[in-house]
């Protein structure tokens, strides 16, 4: 059995119901990581989600399980951070309680981190089930530099397909429950870190991006954390003005082609 040196992070909010698939495409990794950490964001769901992680934690796995209960619900960047906190290995990977991966996600980016170690942050695309049936990988891996320019007008980078530095400084804003990542990647890019995307779809979403289900189902209050998002890295002076207005354009036309979308769905 391998093992590569990575902590993986999962935050969970009454994911009772899914963290076994979750964990699962953890455990099936070709290359595993050392350890995983579990973080129950204060569910609300009778004790249902404490009690699945123990479960996960009992199962006497070869790699080092970790609950941390949090004492009140704060959002997926908090518990982000409190997994953080405590992770043991020097690159970290996040995945959603909902989401999964492919069986060879961790081997194909930590072997090329370990082989680029000038990224501090590396990102790949992610598919949704619900549209796609399960890809053959690609023939060959070509990476590519992100630009912030491209980041700046749209999040392509999603959680469950990050791995990254664990010495990185900069942790998600506390409480922030919309575009949190969005405005750290963002604020890691305009520091001067090497953020590099593979073209691998090495994840998987099952569900809609956006007007469904999960924290993206309140349209308006995604729409409202991107603007907060945007707010902080023109506060910080990493944009003009004009370029924060035009971002704030074309954030309000984004949102109501989501909310139409939605709006035919229903």
């Amino acid at each position: 059995m391998s093992f590569a040196n990575v902590s993986v992070i999962i935050p969970c909010y009454c994911c009772a119901k899914t963290i076994g698939r979750a964990v699962d495409s953890v455990l099936k990794q070709t290359l595993l990581p050392r350890e995983i950490i579990l973080i129950d964001d204060f569910s609300n769901d009778d004790g249902a989600t404490l009690a699945a992680l123990k479960v996960i934690r009992d199962l006497n796995l070869q790699i080092l399980v970790t609950i941390i209960a949090l004492d009140k619900n704060d959002g997926p960047g908090t518990a982000r951070n409190a997994g953080w906190d405590i992770a043991s290995q020097p690159y970290i990977a996040f995945l959603d309680a909902d989401d999964s991966w492919h069986p060879k996600k961790i081997q194909i980016q930590y072997e090329w981190m370990c082989a680029h170690p000038i990224i501090d942050l590396c990102a790949h695309p992610s598919l949704n089930l619900k549209k796609f049936l399960k890809p053959e990988l690609l023939d060959s891996l070509v990476a590519k530099h992100v630009e912030l320019n491209d980041l700046l007008r749209s999040n392509f980078l999603p959680c469950r397909s990050i791995m990254l530095k664990s010495s990185i400084g900069e942790r998600f804003i506390e409480g922030k429950r919309q575009a949190e990542d969005h405005l750290l990647w963002l604020t890691l890019g305009f520091q001067g870190k090497k953020i590099s995307y593979l073209n691998l779809p090495l994840a998987y979403s099952y569900k809609e991006d956006f007007g469904r289900d999960g924290l993206n189902a309140d349209l308006l209050a995604s729409y409202h954390g991107v603007l907060d998002t945007y707010r902080r890295i023109y506060r910080n002076g990493y944009i003009s003005y004009i370029g924060y207005s035009s971002l704030l354009a074309l954030s309000y036309l984004k949102h109501c082609r989501r909310s139409l979308i939605s709006w035919l769905r229903t």
